[in-house]
């Protein structure tokens, strides 16, 4: 397999063509980088996740985390990939140079992190989550705590986590019950158990940093009265030495279906009654602060979803190449018949398009949200910034739980293309399927999500903003027009984005209306019609930037990449979109069914 992890052509045509990263070059923070720059970091994170990472996967699985008198050790494996990554500088790649990082854009950093990070999601928990804690302390953070933690968050020799479910406070995370008591020093005692913690204990860094959700002694109830606070597992003085354990304790590991290389751990704080932690930010401001750092892990979850099925869809295609069975439809009644590989016949090839226009539309959709981040920080022009923001605001929901769910879905047609083979564990994508399942649900569920766009994404501005994204599309709809082996295409598109604007206004409405509880119950589905057409935009645009590229390059590789990439989207306006105008009008319809079934009925 010359592609292991993903389609590295794809991956240049996005950063390079689709969405053009030199032109990032222009701000001041990248003047020092430059394309060849960028090629050579991406090459030699290809090189060390083939290596280095992509060889753990299995062991994740087979052997999964121990845990062992309130210790957690994970593969051996795990230790050596996690170093190598960390010697090549590639654990926090885009943050700035005086806390460890490399000061890349984001856009060129998730092209990175594509291969790291895709060829084994659990162990780049172990590498990569501090980062979410750093930023958090960078943004909110004094001096003292920035000092204490960036350097050492940031380049992977300490972990980090976020402490936030409890046993009865779960997605309502108001209704936690850990406490924070102000002592003399300025530090606050903490008392609680959360659960569900990923990486929350292991063997692999000499500390981890725990964002804590507590509620302050004589707080508000509800998540108004929720503060943040930084407590690592072994206290950390100010010159940054390690002081005495914290008192913060595993006791226990959760047995999942799957993600086995990744610890989920159950936490006690303050058993002994000697957990301190910090105050980050203000007091009661936790909720807001413990959002920028969501985000984040938002985009994160949508990113393991499109790379498993990278990975899948990728297994799939060299398996369908070299799997011989059956006969040719043509020849099917020849009993002297050769038998062909797989990926001639007609339904394979179908399940392969399938997958391959999801895998590429995703990572388009993803990419696009990470270079609306760098246009947000760096982008001199206000309006730019401000949309670019909107942007971000608006996707993330939609991408969080749209990459999960087809990411989740991709993998289960590689099995399918696999068949009886698929099932067993002597090949691989049966352990991506029960992986990826879990991109669905932490982070918030797909249905937090969908409550997310709709009560309050999809308002934002009045609408504007939602108005905004279809005036993008509407953008490279009016372009496509204008290219005669496009304007099909860019006509379904634009019937898809008319339907979702006039499903989107009813929804809305209805939300606000005494159709509330309706609504909601169809919010998920919007956000599927949502994504689909998001979706359909990527294509779209990537139809265009491969015929436009076609007119500048005439080699037969390249003609059949960019016609590859016209296809696929041809393969998407005709049997994707189709199924999302018909989810579009389930919607509109707003069946209350749900809702007026009788409890007892269920049974």
């Amino acid at each position: 397999m010359t592609q292991v992890i993903a389609d590295q052509k794809d991956m240049e045509f996005i950063l390079y063509e689709q969405f053009n990263a030199e032109k990032l070059l222009n701000y001041e923070k990248y003047k020092g980088f430059s394309k060849k720059i960028f090629d050579m970091i991406l090459s030699e994170a290809r090189k060390l996740a083939i290596k280095e990472i992509l060889p753990t996967l299995a062991d994740g699985d087979k052997e999964g985390v121990l845990f062992k008198n309130g210790k957690v050790s994970v593969p051996d494996s795990f230790h050596r990939a996690r170093q190598v990554v960390r010697e090549a500088d590639l654990t926090s790649t885009m943050e700035d140079p005086d806390w460890g990082g490399q000061g890349l854009p984001f856009l060129i950093s998730i092209a990175i992190m594509e291969y790291t990070t895709g060829a084994n999601y659990a162990l780049s928990g172990y590498i990569h989550m501090g980062h979410g804690t750093g930023k958090m302390i960078e943004i909110f953070g004094t001096k003292q705590l920035k000092d204490m933690f960036l350097e050492n968050l940031y380049t992977a020799k300490w972990g980090g986590t976020m402490l936030l479910t409890e046993p009865e406070a779960g997605s309502d995370v108001g209704a936690l019950t850990t406490s924070a008591k102000k002592n003399s020093d300025g530090t606050y005692s903490i008392t609680g158990n959360k659960i569900f913690i990923t990486d929350g204990e292991h063997d692999m860094t000499e500390n981890i940093i725990h964002p804590v959700l507590a509620r302050i002694e004589g707080a508000p109830k509800g998540s108004s009265g929720i503060s943040i606070f930084i407590v690592p597992k072994i206290w950390v003085n100010e010159d940054k030495s390690l002081a005495n354990p914290n008192d913060v304790q595993c006791v226990g590991i959760e047995e999942k279906m799957g993600f086995h290389g990744s610890a989920t751990c159950s936490m006690a704080l303050g058993s002994k009654g000697e957990c301190r932690g910090f105050l980050l930010g203000e007091e009661n401001k936790g909720l807001q602060i413990m959002f920028h750092m969501m985000n984040e892990a938002r985009i994160s979850v949508a990113f393991q979803g499109s790379t498993t099925a990278s990975l899948a869809y990728l297994y799939a295609l060299d398996y369908a190449r070299q799997r011989i069975q059956g006969k040719d439809l043509a020849s099917i009644k020849d009993p002297e018949a050769e038998s062909i590989p797989i990926i001639g016949h007609p339904d394979v090839r179908r399940m392969l398009t399938w997958m391959k226009a999801h895998v590429d539309g995703m990572r388009s959709m993803i990419y696009y949200i990470t270079m609306c981040v760098d246009e947000k920080e760096n982008a001199e022009d206000k309006a730019q910034r401000e949309q670019a923001g909107d942007m971000i605001e608006l996707l993330t929901p939609v991408a969080k739980a749209y990459c999960a769910q087809r990411g989740f879905e991709v993998c289960v047609q590689a099995v399918q293309v696999f068949g009886g083979y698929g099932y067993i564990k002597e090949f691989p994508v049966e352990q991506l399927v029960r992986d990826v399942k879990i991109a669905s649900i932490y982070e918030g569920t797909d249905g937090i999500q969908a409550m997310d766009l709709l009560g309050r994404k999809l308002g934002m501005k009045k609408g504007m903003v939602f108005k905004a994204l279809l005036d993008e599309m509407g953008k490279t709809i009016a372009a496509a027009k204008e290219v005669e082996s496009l304007t099909s295409m860019a006509e379904s598109l634009g019937k898809a984005a008319e339907t979702l604007g006039i499903t989107a206004f009813g929804l809305g409405s209805a939300a606000m209306s005494e159709k509330y509880a309706t609504a909601f119950a169809n919010a998920h589905p919007f956000l599927e019609a949502t994504g689909d057409v998001v979706m359909g935009w990527m294509h779209l645009w990537r139809a265009l930037t491969a015929v436009k590229s076609l007119e500048k390059k005439s080699g037969k590789k390249d003609q059949i990449f960019y016609n590859g990439i016209v296809t696929s989207a041809r393969f998407y306006m005709e049997t994707a979109l189709p199924v999302t105008q018909g989810r579009m009008a389930s919607v509109q319809a707003l069946s209350d069914a749900a809702l007026s079934m009788d409890e007892a009925s269920f049974d």
